[in-house]
């Protein structure tokens, strides 16, 4: 077994590891950037290395700086956890080339699966069925066009190299198709070096099943059963539970076995994934269930396979890696109560999930449901990366125990000033539809509105809150349980509370002595109610026009990033929504678009353009003014 071990990563899957790592009696060693010098996952380190700037492409992606921070540390391997340099079938060859463990499957088996449409045609030939699209070499517009027209509307444009949903786009009919390309093949560009695409039908009904695969050095490839990653937002998985609901034995028997046929057609070592796409119209069934791709990785949605089948699948690569076989036999897994993965991101959906940066003020988890995360509180959230802080996970022994576990978990989070998710993962849940088990992955656009919406204000709305402000008797008591130590009702400006909603969602809020404050001073939505009080006690916060839909006309940066391309020119005649420019921040593309009808009057950006956070971009003036 190896002593030492490098992650070549960050957040909450660097600490992941590092835990089961410490548990083992292995030495670990962090990298970081000039913006994660403080980070959770450095001081969880035995030792830390810096490798450059903030930018990931200046640093957690540049393999030469991580080789020779583990040669300078004496560490024997690395762990590469998911994203950055984990599917990278160079960086995984320089690692062994240096004498050095790589703790992920063989660069050969990167390489197989890494080009969606190679792994197809391989898929096929080991008899795992898949989708209908085009994979051809001809990656003419026209012919990409031709093909997708083919295959009827609508589709999906995937990036070859992509994964974790960059590079992907839905195409509704043939007149939307040449723009879709071209945005994916951009992002695909920018996020993987290669714009190459494939064309796959899309499938109207479509549930999101993976299964958890596991070889070893001795040709031994075992399956730890599915998972369904379903919930999804613009290909980016919110929730994910393992088993999948509505699984019989017989079609999970023809999947899983399906995986185990594809993860041995590329001699396949490590953990890994084989995701398939099932037309569940009709309920699961093995004949309506495609391979789609593999991930040759641990999964950021591992944790509910761990809690499931009891195993700790980042111990099985750290033995793996080291040459031992998997530590247990197909016949000695098996399936134990239900599990379910709720990503807690540092993003607004009250403004297009829009990013979230800053510095966490509240950062309180619940004690008794497990967290893998990557801050604590007083930590910062950075522009620069991927903004989820944490995994929720929630188990129990059966689906709607485990549900109703990650509610509550879900309500007993406290983070501020940061906004997160959290509310509407909170609406999600309790979707009468995901209650059932009805999931797909088109559920939350149907029901986006539902999920995201605030409630409106009235002056009556105002008059109530500050009334209940002052006839709650009860609230310094409960305030000691679940608030700040020493909260009164009588508090300076500026007090901190905790206040808890009629959906049981817990917010973390900064407010001024209500009792100074008119209604003519307070504009925004109600987000609170205190628990079990029939009245109510509510909270406004104040709401902005953040980043695209600015009355004056003034569209600003709402984070920091780069412009990747610009739309309009000054003097241009614009339509409300017509999109202006797209931003890249935080491993996203935003499109920011007119607030109404005008003209360009100002155009402050180019394409490659860094801009701060709320500086000017466009400007446009209305075309009566």
């Amino acid at each position: 077994m190896m002593k030492s071990l490098l992650i070549a990563n960050r957040g909450e899957i660097a600490c992941r590891v590092m835990r089961t790592a410490r548990r083992m009696g292995i030495r670990t060693v962090a990298v970081y950037s000039d913006a994660d010098a403080k980070a959770l996952h450095v001081r969880s380190a035995d030792e830390a290395v810096h490798i450059g700037p903030s930018p990931a492409r200046e640093s957690y992606l540049v393999g030469a700086k991580i080789i020779a921070a583990a040669k300078a540390t004496g560490a024997e391997a690395i762990h590469p956890g998911y994203g950055f340099l984990s599917e990278n079938a160079e960086f995984a060859q320089a690692v062994l080339d240096a004498g050095l463990i790589w703790v992920g499957p063989k660069p050969a088996s990167i390489t197989a699966m890494g080009l969606k449409d190679a792994a197809k045609a391989r898929m096929i030939a080991a008899g795992v069925p898949v989708t209908p699209g085009y994979l051809g070499e001809d990656q003419s517009e026209a012919r990409l066009q031709a093909e997708a027209d083919a295959i009827g509307y609508p589709v999906l444009i995937k990036a070859v190299a992509g994964g974790g949903g960059k590079g992907m786009r839905r195409v509704e009919a043939a007149a939307d198709f040449a723009e879709a390309l071209a945005s994916c093949r951009r992002e695909a560009a920018a996020s993987f070096g290669d714009d190459r695409v494939l064309i796959e039908k899309y499938i109207l009904s479509p549930r999101h099943i993976e299964v958890q695969v596991f070889g070893d050095s001795h040709g031994n490839v075992v399956h730890l059963f599915e998972r369904d990653c379903s919930l999804q937002r613009r290909h980016q998985k919110v929730i994910e539970e393992a088993p999948a609901p509505g699984m019989d034995e017989a079609t999970r028997e023809a999947v899983c076995s399906a995986a185990v046929r594809a993860a041995k057609a590329v001699d396949y070592e490590g953990a890994g994934t084989i995701e398939f796409i099932a037309d569940a119209s009709e309920g699961l069934r093995a004949d309506r269930i495609w391979f789609m791709e593999m991930n040759t990785r641990l999964q950021v949605e591992h944790p509910v396979t761990e809690e499931i089948t009891g195993v700790d699948l980042v111990e099985w690569q750290l033995r793996v890696a080291s040459g031992e076989p998997l530590p247990r036999r197909q016949d000695e897994l098996s399936i134990n109560g239900w599990a379910m993965e709720a990503r807690l991101y540092a993003e607004d959906p009250a403004t297009g999930f829009l990013p979230s940066v800053g510095r966490l003020t509240r950062f309180m988890m619940p004690s008794h449901t497990r967290i893998d995360t990557g801050v604590e509180m007083h930590d910062a959230v950075s522009p620069f990366y991927d903004p989820m802080i944490a995994k929720v996970i929630a188990s129990g022994r059966e689906r709607g125990l485990a549900l109703r576990n990650l509610k509550r978990a879900l309500d007993q989070i406290m983070v501020w000033p940061v906004r997160t998710n959290q509310a509407f993962l909170g609406r999600l849940l309790r979707l009468e539809a995901f209650a059932r088990g009805e999931v797909d992955t088109g559920l939350i656009e149907r029901n986006v509105e539902i999920l995201v919406t605030p409630r409106p204000i009235t002056k009556a709305d105002m008059g109530t809150a500050l009334w209940s402000m002052e006839i709650v008797g009860d609230w310094e008591s409960r305030a000691n349980t679940i608030g700040p130590p020493g909260f009164r009702l009588n508090a300076a400006p500026q007090t901190e509370v905790l206040l808890i909603d009629d959906r049981g969602e817990r917010h973390w809020a900064s407010l001024n002595d209500p009792r100074g404050v008119s209604s003519d001073e307070v504009d925004g939505e109600i987000v609170t109610y205190v628990e079990g009080e029939a009245r109510g006690l509510r909270l406004f916060r104040a709401t902005g026009g953040a980043g695209g839909s600015a009355s004056d006309g003034a569209i600003l940066a709402p984070m920091p990033g780069k412009v990747i391309a610009v739309d309009v020119a000054a003097g241009d005649t614009v339509t409300k929504g017509q999109k202006l420019l797209v931003l890249e921040a935080m491993k996203m593309e935003h499109a920011l678009t007119a607030p109404f009808d005008g003209i360009v009057a100002e155009l402050s950006v180019t394409a490659g353009s860094q801009v701060q956070v709320e500086a000017l971009l466009v400007r446009v003036e209305a075309a009566d003014s």
